[in-house]
Parts: C-alpha cells; structure tokens; sequence
C-alpha cells in the first residue's frame, strides 16, 4: 500500500508540473520523478568500516517551445523551489537555438499504462534491507574468504549494497505511468601473498534485483578466494598470437564497447566504425546479440522507456549481420527511422539512446570445453586501460588471466597486452559458452577469439 502511494504521489507531483510548464508557454513538457535511498555497507578484516545510506527525491523536466528545447532538474521540492524549477526550464527554452530534429516522442507509439507488464523489478525483502544485515552479509562473504586458504593473508574488504527507487513520467501529451525497482548486491576482494613481496588481488561477486536469488555470502567468499589464489605465481609471456579466450566479465567489457558504437547519437555523429553498416557481416555468424527490456528479474528490464515508448526486445546482430542500431526519437529522427524505444532519461531529463539488457546470445559449449579445445592460448580474467577509438574500431588494453597449453591452465599471466581491431576481434569468434549470468545489464557467456597478438616479455 506505502507503495502505490508513492507512485501515486511521484505521479501527481510530475503532472502538476508539466500542466504548469504548459501554462507558462511550453508547446511540450515532460516531467521525470524519481524518488529512491541506496545502501552501502563495507566491511573488512572483520569490522564494519563504512556504511553510508541516503535517500533522494528528485524532479526533472524537459520543456520545448516549438523547436526550442531545454531541459533542467531539481531537488528542493517545496512550493518556491518547484515554481523556480518550472520558470527556470521555460527561460532556458527562450534562450535556446532551434533543432529542426526536436520535438517528442511517436504519440502512436506510446504505450498504454493500463497495460504493463510486471517485470518483477521490486523485491520488498531486498529493496528494505537495513544496515545491520547488510553488515552481517558483508561479513559471511569477507569471513568465508579468509578461512577458505592460509595463502590468503589480507583482505581490500566485503561490500553489499542494495538500491530501490521509484520512476514516474507525465508528458504533455497525457501519459502518465511509474513504476518500482530494486537491486542488490554482494562482492569480495581478499589479497594474497606471492613470491617477492607481492599482493594478488582477486575478487568475486553476485548481483540480483531478488535477494533470494543473490548467491550466498559463503559462495561469493569462496570464489574470490580461489580466484586470488589462482593468481599465485603470474608471469609474463613472449610476444605472439594465439587464441584469446575472454570469461564473461572480460567479454562483457567488450560487448559494451560495441553497445557503444550502434547506439543511434554514434551512428549521426559519425563517431562509430559501424556507420552505413546495416545489413552487413560484422561478427561471426555465430554470434547474435539481442537488447531486451522485458526479461523478468533482470537488471535492464523496464515496461517503458524514457520517452514512454511500450518497451520491446531488439534483435541487433543476427548470425553475425547489424540489422538495427538503437535510437531514441531525436535521432532515429537524424538517422530518418523511427524509435527502437531505447530512449533514457537523464536526472535532468535530457533524452539518450542506451541499451536496456544487452545481451550476446549464449552457445552450447562449457567454458571448460573450450578452455579443453584450445591447444595453446590465453584466458583473459580483467582488462585495463582506455584503449580503444570507436570511429576507427582499434582496440589494445591490459590483460591478466591464465596461459592455456594442451587445453589447461598451465599458469597466471599478468604484464600482457592483447590487441585486434574490434570490427575483425567480433568476426574472429568460434566458439561461444554456455555460461550466460545476467548479473549486469550487459551480460555476455564466455567466448573465444580465434587470433589475437598478445604483447609481452622474454619468456
């Protein structure tokens, strides 16, 4: 009931102001309220050392005076501030140029409120979770970590944390709908000793918008100590090339730098290598990816996006072929399509492309097949740096992970880099994992590259 409440209340506060805004001159208005409180608690060497909580309400509000269009944001709610908000949103819109591609979303597109789907976006048992259990699962995870090897001499601590908020959006064009979303979390990062004085640093963790569907702190613990462990012993490599196995948080990293680069303001600006690219082979035809909001539970899922569009599963890469980049209205509108409704909004309500649950399709294979497959080669566990251009597709970065020989971890590799150009690294892929774990909004199994250089050292 406290619930429908605050959709209630979040719903009338973002319609009072966009009825206000229209008052004032505003051809459109569109009004975003959001309201939420966020949990941290760390702990580490088994004491509690930071818990932080707070909690937010907040507006924003997009106005447009013909092709004139400003946007602005606030968080005091009391009678001036909300007065000054509005006054302010419509003065910005005065002094703004023209966009000929400006205007609001398709009204033909706009979803239908009464019409939903329940996602199951809010966990009332993980979006209350009060300090004291979090600090409690903090310490399971961190404690199962530290027991599980006498190797693991020091611990960078336990976080959990857990966030619920509530999103309403009024448009002058009369939709109104909100709805509630919730999310938890829970990571380890204990420290070994290796030879020479150095500290391996490993990590795990599990995320989930259902607690109950979070792995238990003893999971999450033991596997960051075995992690870390592994990692006892790294060394360099010679410089060659090899297959490059990714696991799935490397992969994932990759799989958002394409993200990246079919989002629709990439494709207008020209900044992406997959411009004009539509309808050709820029993967492996065994590769498909997909962006779909509507996978109950999972992080990115929403019933609408942030311009009201009914939210809907895109097919981007099909047997390795771009068929569709991702847009909002204002540049499908440069980019003369309509709307895949990848539309975010801002704290601001400034209007994006994002992706929602972006996805690279899981195969058949286990990653201990393909990791048995792989005569020779690396297994690539973090990447680091900032080395990729969108525009021309160049990709180099740090890596660590594990040196395969005769289909087995032969051992740690640190100091390496790996690089290929990403438009041939995607078209270089033949194998892909069975180990899909929607942990994250951009999730991806494990997969292998063909060929890659890895640069090292003297063997």
């Amino acid at each position: 009931m406290q619930q429908d409440k605050e959709l209630q209340a979040l719903l009338e506060l973002a319609d009072r102001m966009v009825s206000r805004a229209v008052a004032g001159g505003a051809t459109v208005a569109e009004c975003v309220a959001r309201s939420g409180a966020e949990l941290s608690a760390k702990v580490r060497l088994g004491e509690p050392e930071l818990v932080e909580e707070a909690g937010h309400r907040s507006l924003g509000m997009r106005v447009m005076k013909g092709k004139r269009v400003a946007s602005t944001s606030t968080s005091d709610l009391t009678e001036s501030g909300l007065n000054r908000f509005v006054h302010d949103a419509l003065e910005l819109a005065d002094l703004s140029q023209e966009d000929p591609f400006a205007g609001p979303a398709n009204p033909e597109l706009l979803c239908d409120p009464a019409s939903l789907p329940d996602l199951q976006l809010y966990d009332p048992a993980g979006g209350t979770v009060d300090a004291a259990t979090a600090v409690a699962l903090a310490k399971k995870g961190e404690a199962a970590a530290r027991a599980f090897d006498t190797r693991i001499s020091n611990s960078e601590g336990a976080t959990f944390g857990r966030t619920a908020g509530t999103v309403a959006l009024a448009l002058s064009s009369g939709f109104r709908a909100a709805y509630r979303g919730s999310y938890t979390s829970l990571s380890v990062v204990p420290v070994a000793s290796d030879e020479g004085g150095k500290n391996r640093r490993g990590h795990h963790w599990s995320a989930k918008r259902f607690l109950a569907d979070l792995d238990s702190p003893e999971f999450v613990g033991e596997e960051a100590a075995r992690r870390t462990l592994r990692k006892l012993g790294a060394r360099t490599v010679a410089t060659c090339e090899v297959p490059v196995v990714f696991d799935p948080d490397a992969a994932r990293g990759l799989l958002g730098l394409f993200a990246g680069c079919i989002m629709g303001g990439s494709i207008w600006r020209k900044s992406s290598y997959l411009c004009d690219r539509e309808g050709s082979v820029v993967a492996s035809n065994i590769i498909n990816m997909v962006d779909d909001p509507l996978i109950p539970r999972a992080p990115g899922s929403r019933p609408f996006d942030g311009e009201g569009l009914v939210s809907r599963r895109n097919v981007v890469v099909e047997s390795g072929v771009l068929r569709t980049y991702l847009c909002d209205s204002y540049s499908a509108r440069k980019l003369g399509r309509e709307s895949t409704a990848n539309a975010s909004r801002g704290g601001g309500a400034g209007v994006g492309a994002s992706t929602t649950n972006f996805v690279l399709r899981p195969g058949n294979t286990t990653p201990e097949a393909i990791i048995k497959d792989t005569k020779r080669g690396l297994y690539v566990t973090d990447t680091m740096g900032f080395g990729f251009n969108g525009v021309t597709g160049d990709f180099s970065r740090g890596a660590s992970g594990f040196w395969i020989e005769n289909g087995e971890f032969a051992y740690p590799v640190s100091e390496v880099t790996i690089s290929l150009n990403l438009n041939d690294l995607w078209q270089s892929i033949d194998v892909i994992g069975s180990d899909l774990d929607l942990r994250s909004s951009t999730a991806s199994p494990t997969f292998r590259v063909s060929r890659m250089t890895v640069a090292g050292g003297a063997a």
